[in-house]
């Protein structure tokens, strides 16, 4: 991977989620695999790419530990001790800040923006938020016209990650910019031609939205075997939807332990191939077991049930040269060329009849369709431009002074949770 970096070395420092860590070989975790890309891709550049994150994280920056662990999992209960870490990351990451020697600071919660227009501190140093959720579901809702001011104070940068969530996020979106999630192709396998007479794949949270059941439908009337892999998280609607497809579910497998080696597809995966049950769960899957499961399938099912703004799982799918059948809903019908690296379909019925048609789907085509349109290189270069424009806006408007000013003034005890830290 080759980045042309344009203009001067730029010092950019993230200020990572907690929830999991930030490192390469997660299960499940699209903003923390996100954050490990974008971080990356700008090392790789030549610019200087810190990230303020847990310390069971692994960063190919700079990593500034804040925490010693992150909390492992995104839902659980808002207890005392979830709140004094929050706060104890969020101090430590204003301290970091304090050196002076950050051009932009790149969010990625928007919990944490929201601290920053309640007054917990100010900053002259530039923010970028990416949006990774939707608008219903972010706390950036009913108070983005505010934030837009652009003499507000610190200035704020909100950068959507398709063309679907940035109609969403009308009049927050003040850079006019979308910057698709890319990943780096060279790291996923590639399959030479069409994987014929093998299986169908899913992978995601087992949830209503993600259509699992809409997945074992299609794999039960099409004769195909089906492969669901994804994690059950503590949420009472989750566990209820996993409850439903359970008896849908042939065989249950925790697959998770078993390490990737050049054996794998004859240790792990043709066993389950060859056995007579048809609907198989594997529980959730790290990334590298994941790029296996990817290239030996047929097709990747994604029958999601609801307006998603970016599905990692599209790309990743079609890096490995594995086509797509997917729902016309949410941000799909920008990433998937349909016809060409999957099928977009209305229905059901049409992702069924579309089953007998993936193997004219070209995985080369798939494949550099990703490189092309959804790699690292391409979204590193994409927020390093908007780096260089928020970074000379700035400067702009900043009035001449003799010395640097600090980057940070608090002004008054950081507030999570209505507590001070």
């Amino acid at each position: 991977m080759i980045i042309k970096a344009e203009h001067k070395r730029l010092t950019v420092l993230h200020v990572a989620t907690i929830d999991k860590p930030i490192k390469p070989d997660l299960g499940y975790g699209p903003i923390e695999t996100v954050i490990y890309n974008i971080d990356k891709g700008l090392q790789f550049s030549g610019h200087r790419s810190i990230v303020a994150c847990s310390g069971d994280s692994m960063v190919a920056g700079e990593q500034y530990v804040t925490v010693e662990r992150s909390f492992g999992d995104y839902w659980r209960e808002k207890t005392t001790e979830r709140l004094k870490t929050t706060n104890l990351h969020l101090s430590r990451v204003l301290k970091r800040a304090k050196m002076g020697d950050i051009d932009v600071i790149h969010m990625h919660d928007a919990k944490m923006v929201e601290y920053i227009y309640n007054g917990v501190f100010c900053t002259p140093v530039p923010i970028m938020m990416t949006l990774h959720v939707p608008a219903k579901d972010s706390a950036l809702e009913g108070t983005c016209r505010r934030w837009c001011n652009p003499m507000a104070k610190p200035p704020v940068y909100f950068v959507p990650i398709s063309e679907y969530q940035k109609q969403q996020y009308h009049g927050l979106v003040n850079l006019g910019k979308t910057v698709y999630h890319g990943v780096e192709v060279e790291d996923y396998p590639a399959k030479e031609r069409p994987a014929k007479g093998s299986y169908l794949f899913t992978i995601g949270r087992i949830t209503q939205d993600k259509g699992q059941d809409k997945a074992i439908e299609v794999a039960k009337r099409t004769g195909s075997k089906l492969i669901i892999a994804g994690c059950v998280q503590n949420k009472p609607a989750d566990k209820e939807f996993f409850e439903g497809i359970k008896s849908s579910i042939d065989l249950f497998i925790d697959i998770g332990k078993n390490r990737v080696k050049n054996d794998y597809y004859q240790k792990v995966i043709r066993p389950l191939l060859d056995c007579d049950k048809q609907i198989i769960y594997i529980g959730e899957i790290s990334r590298e077991q994941k790029k296996q499961w990817y290239l030996h399938a047929r097709a990747t099912l994604f029958p999601i049930q609801w307006g998603e703004p970016f599905g990692l799982v599209l790309i990743e799918s079609m890096a490995c040269g594995t086509p797509v059948l997917a729902f016309k809903e949410g941000s799909v019908p920008e990433i998937v060329a349909d016809g060409k690296t999957g099928f977009v379909v209305d229905s059901l019925n049409d992702m069924i009849a579309a089953v007998d048609r993936i193997d004219n789907i070209d995985p080369h085509g798939c494949r550099s369709h990703v490189q092309n349109r959804f790699s690292i290189t391409s979204m590193a270069n994409k927020y390093l431009e908007l780096y260089q424009q928020i970074v000379d806006n700035h400067r702009c408007k900043e009035p001449a002074v003799g010395i640097h000013r600090p980057v940070f003034e608090t002004s008054r005890p950081l507030l999570l949770g209505g507590k001070a830290a």
